[in-house]
């Protein structure tokens, strides 16, 4: 649940500032919060084979399309060429390729506020399916 932590810190903020023993309700409620929550590992997992990958230098080049292009010589070079500003696509999001290689770190659960982000990758993989780009990588 991504609002947990933004509960507990919450609490802990006015906790310090109404003190005890009034404190001890909002720490009650923000503990079953918490603990009654949907879990997952997802993201920890996905954290830790980056760091996996790059602790055993298990790293490709950047992307041509992804390095600067803010200085003379960088369009010679291709740097910046064929980038698309995910702002500007539609809900925020191009068919691009930032990894350089079909390898996904994050995985999401089917509970929880991941089951949401599961959708949205999905919806994302079915727009790389219409444009022949089927890549897990891409989002």
């Amino acid at each position: 649940d991504p609002t947990a932590l933004t509960l507990a810190m919450s609490v802990f903020n006015a906790v310090e500032k109404i003190g005890m023993p009034e404190g001890r309700i909002l720490l009650s409620q923000s503990v079953t919060y918490i603990a009654t929550a949907p879990k997952s590992n997802a993201s920890y997992v996905a954290i830790d084979e980056a760091l996996h990958d790059v602790r055993n230098k298990s790293l490709l080049p950047v992307p041509i399309h992804l390095k600067d292009s803010h200085y003379k010589g960088a369009s010679q070079l291709g740097h910046g060429e064929g980038y698309q500003y995910a702002h500007a696509g539609e809900e925020g999001w191009v068919d691009q390729d930032y990894l350089g290689v079909e390898k996904e770190y994050y995985r999401p659960v089917e509970r929880g506020y991941e089951a949401t982000i599961r959708k949205r990758l999905d919806v994302f993989k079915q727009r790389r399916k219409k444009t022949g780009t089927d890549e897990d990588t891409r989002s």
